[in-house]
C-alpha cells in the first residue's frame, strides 16, 4: 500500500503530478494600461528613508476626475442634440404637403451648397395673444402649418416675408415689404402678402418665386408663440435701435393688449418684447416710418438671435441651457427643415457672418396703398442675395 508521500502522484518519472502547468499571458487591456515600475519605486523609498509615499490610485477606478467631467459634458451635449433633432422632426411633420411640393431642394446639403429659404410670419394668432381674435383652433392650426384656408375659415395674411440665402459660407438676408404689389397666380394683382390668405404657404411660395425670379428651396413659417419661448430660453435678444419706438398692439395695455416704448440704442428684449417690436407697423413716436423700417427691425432681431447663439461669451450659458434651447428652437418655426437640414442651417449661420440688412426699396405707391418695386430693383437685390 503506497504511503502518503506517493498519494496523488502519477506514474511518471520523478514523481511529477499528473496535471499540466500553463503559462499565462496578460490580457490585451492589461497590456494597454500603463504599468508601474515597482522596483524603481522601492529604490526611491529607500533613498528617501521611507518618507516617500507610493502613489495611490485615484477614485473612480484609477481614472482622473477630469475624464468624468468630459464624459458628463459629452452626454449633456448629446442630450441637447437629441432634443433638437426630435423637435425639428416634429415641426417638419406639421408643414402642409402642398407647401413641400412647391420647394426646389431635393438633396439637403446646405453645408456646402447655398440654398434659398423663404421665411414667412403670419398673422395667425390664438385669442389672448398679440392681435388675437376668437378664431377656431382648426383655422389657427391651418394657418400656422401653411395650409390653404379650410371651409369656414378666413385666410391669414403673411405678416413678414424674408429671403435667406444660407450655406457654402453664405448667410444673406433680403426683406420683401409685405405691401409690395405683385402678381398672385389665380388672383388679381395685389399686395404680395395676400397670397397666403388664398392658398397658404404653397401659393405664397409661387408668388414670391414669380415676383423675385428665383426658386425657393425651403420654407420657414414662424410660430409666434414658439418664438417667444425660444427668445426667453436664450436669455433674451439684444438689438440696437436706430430710433425711438413706441408701439401699442391690440389697443395697448389699457385695452388688454401690449405696449412697448424703447429709446434709440441697445436693449435686451424678452420674448414678448421682441415679438411686439417685430409686429410693430406704426411707430407712434415716428409716424413717418413705414414697412421698410419695420423690416429693418425684424432683421435686427434675427441678427440679435444669431449673435446670442454664436457669441463666445454666451457659450457657458448656452451649454448649460442646451437641452431647453435645443427643444424650443425648432418649436419657433414650422418648416421642411428636419433633423438633417436644420443643424446645417445653424452651421451656415455661424460661419456665414452677417451680411447686414437688405430690403427691397419701392419707388412709389399705388392708389390702394401697395408699394411699387421695379424689376431693376428686384434684380439688383436678387443678384446681391445670391452672389454677395
Amino acid at each position: 500500500m503506497p504511503d502518503d508521500s506517493e498519494q496523488g502522484r502519477g506514474a511518471g518519472t520523478g514523481g511529477r503530478p499528473d496535471y499540466k502547468v500553463y503559462k499565462s499571458r496578460p490580457r490585451l487591456l492589461d497590456r494597454l494600461r500603463s504599468t508601474t515600475d515597482v522596483s524603481s519605486l522601492r529604490d526611491r523609498v529607500r533613498r528617501t528613508g521611507g518618507k516617500q509615499k507610493l502613489p495611490s490610485k485615484s477614485k473612480g477606478g484609477g481614472r482622473p476626475w477630469w475624464r468624468w467631467v468630459l464624459y458628463g459634458a459629452g452626454a449633456w451635449f448629446l442630450i441637447s442634440l437629441l432634443a433638437f433633432s426630435i423637435s425639428s422632426q416634429i415641426q417638419k411633420s406639421k408643414l402642409a404637403d402642398s407647401a413641400k411640393d412647391e420647394l426646389g431642394a431635393t438633396i439637403p446639403l446646405m453645408a456646402v451648397d447655398p440654398q434659398t429659404i423663404l421665411v414667412i410670419g403670419t398673422d395667425a394668432r390664438e385669442a389672448g395673444t398679440l392681435d388675437g381674435s376668437e378664431t377656431s383652433k382648426k383655422c389657427i392650426e391651418a394657418g400656422a402649418n401653411g395650409e390653404a384656408p379650410p371651409a369656414g375659415c378666413s385666410g391669414f395674411r403673411a405678416d413678414t416675408l424674408m429671403l435667406v440665402r444660407a450655406g457654402g459660407g453664405k448667410f444673406n438676408k433680403l426683406s420683401i415689404p409685405r405691401d409690395s404689389f405683385a402678381e398672385i397666380p389665380g388672383q388679381s394683382p395685389q399686395k404680395i402678402n395676400g397670397a397666403y390668405a388664398f392658398g397658404g404657404a404653397a401659393l405664397q411660395i409661387q408668388t414670391v418665386e414669380g415676383f423675385m425670379g428665383t426658386e425657393i428651396d425651403h420654407v420657414v413659417i414662424v410660430d409666434f408663440e414658439g418664438f417667444e419661448e425660444f427668445i426667453d430660453s436664450i436669455g433674451g435678444v439684444e438689438v440696437d435701435l436706430p430710433s425711438k419706438v413706441c408701439s401699442e398692439i391690440s389697443g395697448g395695455e389699457a385695452a388688454g393688449g401690449f405696449s412697448l416704448e424703447l429709446d434709440a440704442g441697445e436693449h435686451t428684449l424678452s420674448g414678448e418684447e421682441a415679438l411686439v417690436l417685430a409686429r410693430t407697423r406704426t411707430n407712434l413716436c415716428n409716424p413717418a416710418e413705414n414697412d421698410i423700417d419695420r423690416a429693418l427691425r425684424q432683421q435686427l432681431i434675427l441678427s440679435g438671435i444669431k449673435s446670442r447663439l454664436t457669441s463666445p461669451l454666451r457659450l457657458p450659458y448656452n451649454f448649460i441651457k442646451g437641452p431647453w434651447i435645443g427643444w424650443t428652437a425648432p418649436k419657433a418655426i414650422v418648416s421642411d427643415l428636419g433633423a438633417l437640414t436644420m443643424p446645417q442651417l445653424v452651421f451656415a449661420a455661424v460661419i456665414g457672418g452677417d451680411s447686414g440688412t437688405e430690403i427691397l426699396v419701392p419707388e412709389g405707391t399705388n392708389p390702394d396703398g401697395s408699394l411699387i418695386v421695379t424689376d431693376a430693383e428686384r434684380q439688383q437685390a436678387l443678384d446681391k442675395l445670391l452672389n454677395d
